[in-house]
């Protein structure tokens, strides 16, 4: 079978991707391996008459709409290779051996993240501590806030003292904070701490306190920290995709990426700003590029 779309990722912007073509009575194929980096999140917030679902809820809803409409089938399995077949179609392998065939591709498989370097920091991730406090900083407003990152220290904290101004800056001997911007951070009554963190206090992944190398104790009770993303699949390298200067697959307003029949939505282009509704507004977007290119396609041949 020759479906008209493979979409690899089964987040927001696959899951809408797939909505669009399923209404667009296109036969596309999902592909979902169930492993999104906000599984980890027990409420996503932002997102218009869905604000503070679970992410699985939203994924679980998706789903039942989908299979509304019978030209969009879903696999729960991830795909390992993708390969250009003359001058038609791709061919894609999956982990279990199965090989589909497709006109065009949506990438939307999204990001993975890298914690900071702090010990049993994957404890409180997802439950007391965050990375967008746009998704997340109503929930811990007024709090005694921590914000951990080595890198865009500065930018992550002028925006949590938006939501709180109780805040405490770790730099964890990793960062880089210029003098004026410390001194600025200061100025607002913010605390700044540049020495190494040993480890995380708290149970159940609720955080109390954060621990200094020289066995200092600072009281938090939430926080915010910048992981380190990078792409989830390298199909987008392999397949000679550009970049955007943020680092994410770059492509026009409709998802078209500079290779042929090649699109891509959500985080995976976007990389900043990172929200389910963003992203699920692109896997529109890039349906419509792939069935409006299909459409011309058509009568062009003709």
């Amino acid at each position: 079978m020759l479906y008209d779309c493979a979409i690899i990722g089964g987040g927001p912007a696959g899951l809408n991707a797939a909505l669009v073509l399923g209404r667009s009575r296109k036969k596309a194929v999902l592909f979902d391996d169930d492993n999104g980096r906000n599984l980890v999140t027990r409420e996503a917030h932002g997102f218009i008459t869905r604000d503070g679902v679970c992410p699985e809820e939203l994924k679980r809803l998706g789903r039942e709409e989908i299979r509304k409409y019978g030209s969009v089938q879903t696999e729960n399995e991830r795909v390992v290779q993708i390969n250009r077949v003359s001058e038609t179609h791709y061919e894609l392998t999956t982990t279990s051996g199965k090989v589909f065939h497709s006109i065009k591709i949506i990438i939307a498989a999204g990001l993975k993240e890298e914690l900071p370097n702090v010990p049993d920091i994957e404890k409180f991730y997802g439950t007391s501590l965050f990375s967008c406090p746009y998704c997340d900083g109503w929930e811990m407003r007024d709090q005694p806030l921590a914000v951990i990152a080595d890198k865009k220290v500065f930018t992550l904290a002028k925006e949590v003292y938006t939501w709180s101004r109780d805040l405490a800056v770790f730099t964890n001997g990793e960062g880089r904070l210029e003098e004026e911007q410390k001194q600025k951070l200061i100025a607002k009554g913010i605390k700044v701490y540049e020495d190494p963190i040993s480890g995380l206090e708290g149970e159940n992944g609720q955080l109390q306190s954060v621990r200094l190398e020289d066995g200092t104790l600072i009281d938090r009770s939430a926080g915010f920290v910048t992981p380190l993303w990078s792409h989830a699949t390298n199909f987008a390298k392999e397949l000679g995709c550009k970049q955007s200067e943020h680092g994410g697959i770059l492509t026009d307003d409709y998802g078209r990426t500079n290779v042929w029949n090649v699109y891509a939505a959500g985080d995976a282009s976007l990389i900043v700003p990172s929200q389910l509704v963003i992203a699920a507004g692109e896997g529109s977007a890039a349906a419509i590029g792939v069935c409006g290119d299909l459409i011309n396609e058509y009568f062009d041949d003709m």
